[in-house]
């Protein structure tokens, strides 16, 4: 069998990072109909490194539009403090870059409006970009101008053109939050920046940062419709081949640890910041550049299993019921990897309303509101999105009435609170 190539670089992959096994798609949440015809597919979620430009990404097993098709579940509004991050990110760019009603802000992945009804509000023109026709109906829905199409080079020079002829320049400002991992080509997706990009203009990328991952046992962030996991010195290279560069980054405790990369054209006059030559120190103190450095993951992820695993056992033991919090992505890959299952956890509460009354994909965990969690008065609660655990915890803290406690399971199952 010959080895797959990478996406940027087309390199022979042959150093496994993870490999997690068959997994269901983790945003592909079954109806009753779905579940009781037994259809459900799985497929290989194999995650590698290349060894010539260390991009650490998945096996291609699934096409990107059978992932973000017109029934994608994930709507970015229905958490809060994500919301208030774009709110904040809105304010930011606005008096860092000097926005107005003369500017242009595009978002690339721009979901239902959350970022964007931001500048919106601020009177600054906006034009969204969003391949899954559902969120982009909610988006237009809100206010926020909204196209409908994946992202590339290609469409990048359609969208630019059009710009052009409508407003005589590009865009002040793209921002592009979490999507960088999502693209199969991210060659081609990047070069749609530099098309849309104003000469002088500014692009945000926000993605996890692969440092996080590795240090904090991430692996629950692995799924097939994150294609890639990014460090600042896989994504320097893909930029610059594009005719972009960065040159200032923020670190930001969203998703377990972020980095905002600011970027512009090659040729632009926006200056290197101090913060992003020590952001290239550190990821060379940690090896990033040398492939052993990559190796070793895979027994620390058996070991948050097992730990997992043996505080379901012992849960069962002592007769205490198990709910979770959070029908998320990741907390999917988690619950499969671990072979979890409604004899182990009796139903998922979620928010969205898009994912109640559907079942989680492999565990099949029915997914109620949060309004059952009084009915359901679980012992222990756990909450699958980590990374919104005091959010949660502050709105589901009435289950300490019937002394109901709260479990994380990364890097290692505890009780928290």
């Amino acid at each position: 069998m010959t080895s797959p190539l990478c996406r940027f670089c087309k390199t022979p992959l042959v150093h496994t990072f993870l490999d997690l096994g068959r997994q269901p798609l983790a945003n592909s949440y079954l109806t009753a109909e779905q579940l009781a015809a037994g259809t459900e597919q799985a497929y290989p979620l194999h995650v590698r490194v290349c060894h010539n430009c260390f991009l650490v990404q998945a096996d291609d097993a699934v096409p990107a539009d059978a992932i973000f098709d017109g029934d994608y579940a994930y709507f970015s509004s229905y958490s809060t403090s994500w919301v208030e991050h774009a709110r904040r990110y809105a304010a930011a760019m606005t008096e860092r870059f000097g926005l107005g009603p003369e500017s242009l802000v595009v978002e690339v992945a721009s979901n239902d409006g959350y970022l964007l009804k931001h500048f919106v509000e601020m009177d600054i023109p906006v034009l969204g970009v969003e391949p899954t026709a559902n969120t982009a109906q909610a988006a237009i829905a809100a206010g926020v101008p909204t196209e409908v199409m994946f992202f590339g080079e290609q469409t990048g020079q359609i969208l630019a053109s059009k710009l052009l002829s409508e407003r005589g320049d590009r865009a002040d400002l793209m921002a592009a939050n979490n999507v960088l991992a999502h693209v199969p080509d991210i060659g081609d997706f990047v070069a749609g920046f530099r098309e849309v990009l104003k000469d002088e203009g500014v692009l945000t990328f926000e993605f996890p940062h692969l440092l996080n991952l590795i240090l904090k046992v991430q692996f629950d962030t692995i799924y097939h419709e994150h294609f890639s996991y990014l460090s600042l010195l896989a994504v320097e290279q893909v930029l610059r081949a594009n005719g972009l560069r960065p040159f200032d980054v923020e670190r930001l405790a969203t998703h377990g640890g972020s980095l905002r990369l600011f970027c512009c054209h090659m040729g632009s006059g926006h200056e290197e910041t101090d913060a992003l030559v020590a952001l290239r120190e550190e990821e060379k103190a940690a090896g990033f550049d040398h492939i052993e450095s990559y190796a070793g993951f895979a027994p620390r992820v058996e070991a948050v299993r097992a730990s997992f695993r043996a505080f379901l056992a012992s849960e069962k033991a002592a007769g205490r019921k198990i709910a979770a919090y959070g029908a998320a992505a990741k907390g999917n890959t988690f619950l499969n990897y671990c072979a979890a299952t409604t004899d182990d956890i009796v139903a998922v509460f979620d928010a969205s309303l898009a994912k109640q009354g559907r079942y989680l994909p492999g565990s099949h965990l029915p997914i109620l509101s949060p309004a059952e969690v009084r009915e359901v008065r679980p012992d222990d609660l756990l909450i699958l999105p980590w990374n919104l655990k005091d959010e949660i915890m502050g709105q589901m803290a009435f289950i300490a009435d019937w002394g109901g406690r709260f479990v994380t399971a990364s890097p290692e199952t505890r009780v928290v609170g």
